[in-house]
């Protein structure tokens, strides 16, 4: 059985931690910590937890807690993650991880001097590790070109639920005061688009960026598109936007021999497409269904349950690739504003 603490009583802990968490038959959450005392005996009785208060350290110095979830804004996530880390204690972080690469580094120097199991999200969805493997065997040929997006209709439409789950009026989106969140859609959303080019396609050499502020109330950009060149040669892009209530979400991968689309074809999760021919243009091109199932690791905390219980970091939602993807948000805001790539100096490990 692993004992669970939950720091942040927010919209997050409600719509994604706090429901995932409860249902696990070998987590127990015990105790939880926010700022408002409302919000925390709201959860604690929608959820069953027993114990709660507003000082965060409860959950520190706890000895029967032995992971943290920081479901906090995330300019706290890195200063609450690493006294999570000082505590040894097993550490699920709330994405994006920070928006700063200072910040990152020590994050990540803190991580690795520990034996405790660190999961950063985003979680990946088994097509993700499937279009990874289907890279590594070469099914598509030599990758050539990457492209990914997750948009959808801004902050104040999650708010609008968080509001709804706590019986609230607050229309305080610190989101878009960029004195309080720093960094606007890119991270709050493209943190996803490029977190799936890496995990599939790998490591980032150098990023082009361009950003907009098209429809929100915000000095931060509520619209990006990077161009990134990536360390094996090929060309990708991310795109993001909170200026899209229709939302999109896909992952594209193509190739000198096919593709890998994500959604598939007839709403599969992954389909590889190969040429109908090679040497005539107009014949279609052929879908085959991509079985995903053998790749699935569960939700998020069923993943960092099983990883806790094997004494490893995640494969890919881990420190590493999460400062990564950091250094390449950041690394598109500063092309943005000089209109010059940016050069990316960390690297993922192979494999």
């Amino acid at each position: 059985m692993i004992t669970v603490g939950i720091i942040g009583a927010g919209g997050i802990a409600n719509k994604l931690h706090l429901p995932q968490l409860t249902q696990l038959p070998d987590v127990r959450v015990k105790r939880l910590s926010g700022r408002s005392a409302r919000r925390l005996q709201v959860l604690a009785e929608r959820f069953g937890v027993p114990e709660w208060s507003q000082d965060h350290e409860d959950i520190l110095r706890d000895p029967e807690i032995d992971a943290v979830v920081v479901a906090l804004p995330h300019p706290l996530h890195v200063p609450v993650g690493l006294e999570v880390l000082a505590a040894r204690k097993h550490l699920l972080m709330q994405k994006p991880l920070c928006g700063a690469m200072e910040e990152a580094d020590r994050f990540v120097a803190a991580v690795e001097r520990t034996d405790r199991t660190v999961l950063c999200l985003p979680h990946f969805a088994p097509m993700v590790y499937a279009a990874r493997q289907q890279l590594r065997d070469g099914t598509i040929g030599k990758l050539s070109g990457a492209s990914s997006r997750s948009s959808h209709g801004g902050p104040e439409v999650y708010y609008a639920e968080v509001r709804d789950a706590f019986g609230e009026q607050s229309d305080d989106l610190w989101f878009f005061d960029a004195t309080r969140a720093s960094v606007g859609a890119l991270f709050d959303m493209g943190v996803y688009a490029a977190s799936q080019v890496i995990a599939t396609a790998g490591s980032v050499a150098r990023v082009f960026g361009r950003t907009a502020t098209l429809a929100k109330p915000t000095t931060l950009e509520d619209t990006a598109t990077l161009l990134l060149e990536l360390a094996n040669g090929a060309l990708g892009t991310v795109e993001t936007s909170w200026c899209d209530p229709a939302r999109t979400g896909f992952l594209h991968l193509h190739g000198t021999r096919g593709k890998l689309t994500s959604p598939g074809h007839a709403d599969n999760p992954l389909t590889h497409w190969t040429p109908g021919s090679y040497t005539r243009e107009d014949e279609p091109a052929v879908p085959r269904v991509v079985d995903v199932a053998p790749f699935d690791v569960g939700n998020a905390h069923r993943h960092f349950v099983d990883c806790i219980a094997a004494g490893r970091q995640p494969p890919l939602s881990n420190a590493q690739t999460a400062r990564h993807v950091t250094e390449v948000l950041l690394a598109g805001l500063e092309s943005a504003r000089s209109g010059r790539p940016v050069e990316i100096r960390s690297r993922l490990p192979e494999g």
